[in-house]
C-alpha cells in the first residue's frame, strides 16, 4: 500500500533546540478515529562511516552516551545538516573523529533509526584508501579510538557489545559486501 492512510488535522510544536523539534500531531488514524501522534524531527541526517584499511581493519569510536547513561563503542558517526551534501558530511565526520581521510567512498546503507517516532534518516559509507592524520574532536566529544579487524567488530555486534543501530546495520552490511 503506498497511499497514506493517516490524515493530519493539526501540528503543534512542543519543543525545539538546534538538533531536534518535537511536535504533537492531531490526526485521524487509519480506522477513521481521532488520535494523537508525537514526532521527533531531526534537523540533521545521521552520517556513519566504516573505514576499511588495506589489511581489512576498521576503526571504532568509544564514547559515553549521555542519553543512555552508558559507554558505547560505535563506528565513526555524527550529524550532517539536511541541506548539506551527504558525502561531504561523512568526510568531515570521519576526519573529525578518527583523523582519517579516504580517497574511495561507497554509500552502502540508508536507514530509518526509529521510524515510529522520528523522521531521522541515517546513511552509512565505506571509506577506503585511507590516510591517517589528526583528529578534530568537537567540544562535546571525549572519544577513544580503537583499530581492529572488521571481523572482530562484527563479533562485537553479535555478542551484544555494540548496540548502536547504525553501527550494527552498517557493520553487518559491510561484512556481507566484503565477504567477512
Amino acid at each position: 500500500m503506498s497511499d497514506n492512510p493517516w490524515k493530519t488535522k493539526a501540528i503543534k510544536p512542543i519543543y525545539e533546540n538546534p538538533w531536534i523539534r518535537l511536535e504533537e500531531h492531531q490526526v485521524i488514524n487509519p480506522a477513521g478515529n481521532d488520535g494523537v501522534y508525537g514526532k521527533v524531527h531531526f534537523k540533521n541526517r545521521a552520517m556513519a562511516i566504516i573505514p576499511i584499511a588495506e589489511n581489512g581493519d576498521t576503526w571504532l569510536v568509544g564514547q559515553y552516551r549521555y542519553t543512555l547513561d552508558e559507554y558505547s563503542w560505535e563506528i565513526p558517526m555524527g550529524g550532517g545538516p539536511n541541506a548539506d551534501d551527504r558525502l561531504e558530511s561523512a568526510k568531515r565526520e570521519l576526519k573529525e573523529e578518527t583523523g582519517l581521510t579516504a580517497k574511495k567512498w561507497t554509500e552502502i546503507l540508508k536507514i530509518h533509526t526509529s521510524n515510529s517516532v522520528t523522521d531521522e534518516v541515517g546513511w552509512v559509507y565505506l571509506a577506503e584508501d585511507l590516510e591517517e592524520g589528526e583528529t578534530e574532536f568537537e567540544e562535546t566529544e571525549v572519544l577513544a579510538i580503537k583499530r581492529l579487524p572488521l571481523s572482530q567488530a562484527i563479533e562485537l555486534v553479535m555478542s551484544g557489545e555494540i548496540t548502536d543501530s547504525l553501527s550494527i546495520a552498517g557493520l553487518l552490511k559491510a561484512g556481507r559486501i566484503l565477504g567477512v
